[in-house]
C-alpha cells in the first residue's frame, strides 16, 4: 500500500468505492492517484458539503456571463476546485458535460490556475521558459540526427534563418522535437488554409484530441488567423495566441480534466512532462532519458 496516499485516495482506492458495473472488482482498477507528477491529484474532503458547492458552481455560471469579472471568476474556481476535481476523477463526464458545466474551465487562465492547483507547477510560464532554455542544446541534437528526421526538419528550421519572432522560433523548434520523437505532428497539429473551413471542420468531427490551427498562407512567418484546441470532435478553446501556448493547454487538459495524453504522442508528451516540466522525471523511458541527458551535457 503507498503510504503517501491522502485519506481521500485511499477511500476512492478500496474494492467499496470501485463501479458497480464492474463484475468482479479489482483493487487495482481505475487507482484515483497521482500518475503524473501530480502533488494534488485527489484533494482532501473539505468542510464544505456537496449541495452548497452546486450552488457556487450555478453562481459561477452566470458569473461567467458578466464582463470584467475575472477577478470574482477567478476566486469560485479556487473555491469549487475540490468539488470539480472529485467529479472529474470520479464520474469521468464527457466533454460535452463538462463544457456546460464547467465552462470556467476552458479559458487559458483557468487551465493555468487549475494546472497549478494540481501540480503545484505553473503552466505557460514554466513551459516557455523551459523550451527555451534547452533550444539552443535541442537546435545542435536534432540538426546532427540524419535521414528522414533531418530531411523533415529541415523544411521548418529554414525558418528559425529569416528572423522568425519568438512564438514562431518556439514552434519550429516545437515540431522539429515532435519529429525527432519519431512522431507525427500534423496529427498533432492539424493545420488548414481559411479555404478549407468545411473541410476541417469535418475532419475535426472525428478528431479525439489535437490542436486546429487556420492560416490565410502556407507560411509560419504569418501569424495564423485562428488557434483552437478539439477534444472529441468539440471545439473547446480558439483565439489561442501561438502554437506553442495551444500546444501547452493541450498539455494542461490533460491534467486538469485527467485525460491520457493524445494517442499517437507518448514520447512527445513525456518529454513536455518530464523534461520542459519537470514532473515525476525520475522515471524516464530510455529515448526521454537519453535525450534529457544529451540536452544537459553542454548546460
Amino acid at each position: 500500500m503507498d503510504l503517501h496516499l491522502s485519506s481521500s485516495e485511499l477511500l476512492v482506492n478500496t474494492l467499496k468505492s470501485k463501479s458497480r458495473e464492474d463484475p468482479v472488482p479489482k483493487p487495482a482498477k481505475n487507482n484515483k492517484k497521482a500518475r503524473r507528477g501530480e502533488d494534488n491529484y485527489y484533494p482532501q474532503t473539505s468542510s464544505e458539503n456537496p449541495e452548497s458547492l452546486e450552488l457556487e458552481r450555478i453562481s459561477l455560471l452566470t458569473k461567467l456571463k458578466k464582463r470584467n469579472n475575472e477577478k470574482t471568476v477567478r476566486e469560485k474556481m479556487a473555491r469549487t476546485f475540490e468539488f470539480r476535481r472529485k467529479e472529474v476523477v470520479d464520474k469521468k463526464p464527457d466533454i460535452k458535460n463538462l463544457l456546460e458545466r464547467w465552462p470556467g474551465l476552458f479559458q487559458m487562465e483557468e487551465i493555468n490556475a487549475e494546472f497549478l492547483r494540481v501540480t503545484a507547477v505553473p503552466l505557460l510560464t514554466r513551459f516557455m521558459a523551459q523550451l527555451d532554455k534547452h533550444s539552443p542544446q535541442l537546435l545542435k541534437i536534432i540538426r546532427k540526427k540524419g535521414g528522414t528526421t533531418k530531411a523533415k526538419t529541415a523544411i521548418i528550421l529554414e525558418f528559425l534563418d529569416q528572423d522568425a519572432d519568438a512564438d514562431i522560433r518556439r514552434e519550429c523548434i516545437l515540431k522539429s522535437l515532435i519529429i525527432y520523437l519519431g512522431e507525427r505532428v500534423e496529427d498533432l497539429i492539424k493545420e488548414y488554409m481559411i479555404s478549407q473551413k468545411d473541410e476541417a471542420e469535418e475532419e475535426l468531427q472525428s478528431t479525439t484530441m489535437a490542436l486546429f490551427v487556420f492560416r490565410d498562407n502556407s507560411s509560419f512567418l504569418h501569424q495564423p488567423r485562428d488557434i483552437g484546441i478539439i477534444i472529441d470532435g468539440v471545439e473547446v478553446l480558439n483565439e489561442l495566441p501561438s502554437v506553442v501556448a495551444g500546444v501547452a493547454m493541450v498539455f494542461g487538459l490533460c491534467y486538469a480534466l485527467n485525460m491520457e495524453y493524445p494517442r499517437g504522442f507518448r514520447f512527445t508528451f513525456e518529454a513536455l512532462q518530464k523534461i520542459m516540466m519537470e514532473l515525476d522525471f525520475n522515471k524516464m523511458t530510455s529515448k526521454i532519458r537519453k535525450l534529457n541527458r544529451e540536452l544537459n551535457t553542454a548546460q
